[in-house]
């Protein structure tokens, strides 16, 4: 009960948890596109590339998280351009990925080193501290997960051919471009307003694990969609709990109960299809169908 008494008293803690809401909500809606357009790379590349706007922007002593978004909408851009034109290009799209990935990160690394003081903070954007989430950044968030939320309501057609099948998508005269590079500018800016949640590292768990999760219990897009956002909302606070009760970082525990999640959805689905396998077999050989009354009870 003292961390719920504390969200109160302390105004740091009452931040953390609407960032874990928040951030929650933003990366289920997110992550469900990212992880049914199978851009999980692509996500990856650009949460890492990130650290190059993060070291230039402590390197010039301006905020870091405004060069973190530079960086990373720039990368999102350019890899979705790349994407775009994979077919006709020289550079194959993982290839583009991995070179942004390596090559963002680099510079980052190098710009942080030249930074006196550096390392400190260097291990918050990597590993994340939601203690010390700011009011501008819980402004931010709800103002991207506002716009998130209206983008699925006026374009959630659209949304899902493309998250599925952009050639479709493409023939039914959808404006396929324009939503890909949207929902790709989306995806960086919910990557970077998250990097203080669980860090540059473990931020690509945060943005596929609630989706694989109810990907397993429904197939439904929307569902889906509503699911992953209610697991990555869940996992946040769990995690923010836990974290506070054992003083261990918040990152690591959202991934715990992360994984715990997954495991449990995996057992349940597993069980389902067990009763279902019994249920079937049972009918194969006639046990339960109505026309067979009469056969069940001469066994009997």
């Amino acid at each position: 009960m003292d961390f719920f008494a504390d969200i109160v008293q302390y105004h740091f803690l009452g931040y953390a948890l609407l960032a874990s809401v928040l951030s929650g909500v933003a990366c289920g809606i997110i992550g469900t596109y990212v992880v049914s357009r199978q851009l999980v790379f692509m996500s990856g590349g650009v949460t890492h590339a990130s650290l190059g706007g993060i070291g230039i922007a402590c390197y010039l002593g301006v905020n870091p998280i405004a060069g973190a978004m530079i960086f990373s909408l720039a990368t999102a851009s350019t890899i979705e351009t790349i994407s775009a034109h994979s077919a006709h290009g020289r550079i194959r799209e993982d290839s583009s990925i991995g070179i942004l990935w390596s090559v963002g990160m680099a510079i980052g690394v190098a710009f942080m080193s030249l930074t006196p003081g550096y390392a400190k903070d260097m291990m918050s954007y990597l590993f994340g501290n939601i203690l010390t989430v700011t009011p501008n950044v819980i402004v931010a968030l709800g103002a991207l997960t506002v716009v998130l939320l209206l983008v699925m309501a006026l374009a959630y057609r659209t949304v899902l051919f493309v998250a599925f099948d952009r050639d479709y998508s493409r023939s039914q005269r959808m404006p396929t471009a324009i939503v890909s590079h949207v929902m790709a500018m989306l995806t960086a800016m919910t990557i970077v307003l998250s990097i203080r949640t669980v860090g540059i590292i473990l931020l690509i768990a945060l943005l596929t694990f609630p989706a694989v999760i109810a990907g397993m219990t429904t197939r439904s897009y929307g569902r889906i969609t509503l699911r992953a956002t209610a697991a990555a909302v869940l996992a946040n606070i769990i995690g923010l709990w836990i974290s506070y009760s054992t003083d261990l970082p918040v990152s690591v525990t959202i991934i715990f109960v992360l994984v715990a999640m997954l495991i449990a959805a995996k057992l349940l689905t597993l069980q389902g299809l067990g009763r279902l396998v019994r249920l079937s077999g049972y009918n194969r050989h006639g046990r339960n169908r109505p026309g067979n009354m009469e056969t069940s009870k001469a066994d009997q």
